[in-house]
């Protein structure tokens, strides 16, 4: 009765299309689903198991997440590959043309954050705030500036550059990076976003920083939020 169920589901989703041919429309085709475009995002900065995409997306629930990686699979946003010996598990990486989806990943984020009901306060996995920083990144604010900045986030390491008013994140090993943030990635963009000082947040043994403490009190400042909008303001149509 459960599998019926579950292919019931399927199929109407598979039916639910909007035979419109803007690229919009097709667009919302491919990733309009719930949870959709939340799971390439997560994939954005490589390959994930199912278990990691349940993790970092806490809302989801297993039969969703399945439908939506089946859709996306075959729709050519992403592939599934199994892992060599000895971990021999089967992963979950966006195709080429999956990954081309970051600029509007970050268009969507950046036009978004705008709105008077974004809070930068709600929890936030570590794959997506590293995405924010490359959105957010502000490189005027970083003018002469050249670091390696590294992060050690619930278990997840990532090593970010700064050159040449240029920002880079991947994932990595931190080791040699010239400071280090460990903690949770919502106590870092609580830095970040929030305003929380960085020895308040140490204090309290939310967020470690090591290194060089001055270049992690500029780091933080270099990703501004966009200013909101007034939403009772009529707008102007463009020509």
């Amino acid at each position: 009765m459960e599998s019926q169920k579950v292919t019931s589901v399927r199929q109407a989703a598979a039916k639910r299309r909007y035979d419109d041919a803007c690229g919009t429309a097709h667009a919302l085709d491919l990733v309009g689903e719930r949870w959709a475009l939340l799971v390439m995002r997560e994939l954005m900065l490589g390959p994930k198991r199912f278990s990691d995409l349940r993790a970092d997306l806490p809302g989801i629930s297993a039969n969703v997440l399945t439908q939506r990686l089946e859709g996306l699979e075959s729709s050519g946003l992403l592939a599934r590959r199994k892992l060599p010996a000895p971990a021999s598990t089967q992963v979950y990486e966006l195709t080429e043309w999956g990954y081309e989806a970051e600029p509007i990943v970050q268009s969507l984020g950046r036009w978004a954050a705008r709105s008077p009901q974004h809070d930068p306060a709600l929890p936030i996995s570590a794959t997506s705030i590293m995405l924010s920083f490359r959105t957010m990144f502000d490189a005027e604010r970083s003018k002469g500036m050249t670091a390696r900045i590294g992060f050690r986030l619930g278990g997840e390491d990532f090593l970010a550059t700064i050159e040449n008013g240029i920002f880079q994140a991947a994932r990595g090993e931190p080791d040699d990076a010239d400071a280090v943030f460990t903690g949770s990635a919502a106590t870092l963009a609580a830095a970040v976003y929030g305003g929380q000082p960085l020895d308040a947040l140490a204090k309290a043994g939310a967020l470690e920083t090591t290194g060089d403490r001055a270049l992690a009190e500029r780091f933080i400042t270099l990703f501004p939020l966009p200013p909101k909008v007034d939403g009772g303001r009529a707008g102007t149509a463009r020509s």
